[in-house]
């Protein structure tokens, strides 16, 4: 039994992505989920650390794939926690524990997951387009499975659970 039967308010269901740079991963995922989540779901992202520019081979993947680029930008996570900012529904920490990468630890009132993946940004030259492919698909996959959830009558406890089933999805099922 649910601790919290009572459903979130989420119309549209704002959810911020966070990193450490907020050049790949998390923008990635902003602008995927805008553009699959189609006025559902307002995503956004931001970085621990931004490096201040988005990574082109991100903008390439999603160029590729359709989806609008204009507007991203890297940007710390601390304008999310500054009076006016918009509020949240549930926050995604992308980070790649497996490589340590240190995620920021964030406190509010709204569903916390980590969706961990290793950072294409980190690949090198003719590694590099296939660590993004890699990754977008990892994360269209992790989307879709978001999208599929009807996140606008779940109680806290059922999303929380459903968004921690999300983030063990692996690349090995993203490419199957």
């Amino acid at each position: 039994m649910e601790a919290n039967p009572e459903p979130p308010p989420m119309h549209p269901c704002r959810v911020l992505f966070i990193c450490t740079g907020n050049s790949a991963r998390s923008i990635l995922s902003e602008a995927t989920l805008n553009h699959l989540g189609a006025g559902r779901f307002a995503a956004f992202s931001a970085g621990r650390q931004p490096t201040g520019r988005v990574n082109p081979h991100a903008i390439e993947q999603l160029q590729a794939h359709g989806i609008a680029t204009e507007g991203l930008a890297s940007k710390s996570w601390d304008r999310f926690t500054e009076a006016g900012a918009p509020s949240l529904d549930i926050v995604i920490t992308v980070c790649d524990n497996a490589a340590s990468e240190a995620c920021p630890v964030l406190f509010g009132d709204f569903v916390k997951s980590h969706w961990g993946l290793p950072d294409p940004a980190a690949a090198r030259d003719a590694d590099a387009a296939a660590a993004f492919r890699r990754a977008y698909a990892l994360i269209v996959r992790r989307i879709t499975a978001l999208l599929q959830l009807p996140v606008e009558t779940m109680g806290r406890d059922a999303l929380k659970q459903a968004l921690h089933r999300i983030g063990s999805l692996t690349g090995e099922e993203a490419d199957a």
